[in-house]
C-alpha cells in the first residue's frame, strides 16, 4: 500500500538466512536475527525494478518471535567430486512488514524520460497485488518468500513492547557502481556497508547506504550501459 510517498507489504516465509556475504562461499552458514538492508532491498527490486529507480528501505517490522533452525544440508563440494555435509542455521517462521520508497536514478541522466512517478507507482502497486515480477527469496535462493499489501505498523508485532534490542555490528548493504552519490564518471567503485542495528518497539529504522558508519571499498568496477530500444524499455503509459 501507499503511504505518503512511501509503500508498505508484508514478506513471510517457512525460513529466512540473513548473513553476510563473506559467509556464503562454503562451510556452515548462520543467520542474523534482523534482516539486512540489501536482502530486503532486494524484495523490493523482485516486486518492480527499473535501472531509473533505486529502491530505498527505511523501516522492517518484526511480526513473529526470532526463532532459529538447524538443517542438515549436503552441498557440493566446491573442491573435487561428490557432496560434503554441513548445517545451516536458518530463521524460522518469518514474517516482517518493510515500508521502501524509490527515488530517480540520477546517475543514469540518459534514462530521465522514464522519471514519472506515477506511472512506476501504478506498476508497482499492480505487481505487488500480483506477487512480483520476479520470486521472492530471504536471503537465498532455498528460502522462498510471499509478499502481499498492507499497512505498515497497523497489526501487533511480538516485539512491540520491547523498548530496545541490540545484536551488535552485522552487514547492511552494497553501494553499486551506479548508486554513487559522488559526481566522478572516471571513479566508480563497489562498496559494502556495515552497521549496528537496533531493534526498537518492533522495529527496525535503517540509515540510506551513504549514511553507514563502516564503509569498505570492494573494488573498482564500471557501470552497465542501458540503451533505450536496445536493452531498455521505457514505462509506457499503456502498461499502467
Amino acid at each position: 500500500m501507499e503511504m505518503n510517498g512511501k509503500f508498505s507489504f508484508q514478506v513471510h516465509g517457512r525460513r529466512a538466512l540473513f548473513s553476510d556475504p563473506v559467509n556464503r562461499i562454503g562451510g556452515e552458514k548462520t543467520s542474523y536475527q534482523f534482516p539486512t538492508y540489501q536482502a530486503l532491498k532486494g524484495i523490493c527490486e523482485s516486486v518492480y525494478w527499473k535501472p531509473s529507480i533505486i529502491w530505498h528501505v527505511t523501516r522492517a517490522k518484526i511480526m513473529h518471535p526470532i526463532q532459529t533452525e538447524t538443517v542438515g544440508i549436503r552441498p557440493i563440494k566446491y573442491t573435487g567430486k561428490g557432496n560434503e555435509l554441513a548445517y545451516y542455521t536458518y530463521l524460522k517462521d518469518v514474517l516482517y512488514e518493510i515500508e521502501a520508497e524509490f527515488s530517480w536514478n540520477h546517475n543514469r541522466p540518459e534514462l530521465s524520460q522514464d522519471w514519472n512517478w506515477q506511472k512506476h507507482e501504478a506498476m508497482f502497486l499492480r505487481a505487488l497485488h500480483k506477487g512480483g515480477r520476479r520470486d521472492i527469496f530471504l536471503g537465498t535462493r532455498e528460502c522462498q518468500g510471499y509478499v502481499q499489501p498492507c499497512n505498515f505498523n497497523s497489526e501487533q508485532g511480538f516485539y512491540d513492547t520491547i523498548p530496545e534490542m541490540s545484536l551488535g555490528v552485522q552487514f547492511h548493504s552494497f553501494i553499486y557502481p551506479d548508486e554513487m552519490e559522488e559526481k566522478t564518471p572516471d571513479y566508480r567503485s563497489l562498496t559494502a556497508n556495515l552497521w549496528r542495528p537496533v531493534l526498537r518497539y518492533g522495529i527496525l529504522t535503517f540509515p540510506r547506504p551513504q549514511e553507514c558508519e563502516i564503509q569498505r571499498e570492494i573494488y573498482k568496477s564500471t557501470m552497465k550501459s542501458f540503451v533505450p530500444g536496445i536493452n531498455y524499455s521505457y514505462a509506457e503509459g499503456g502498461d499502467v
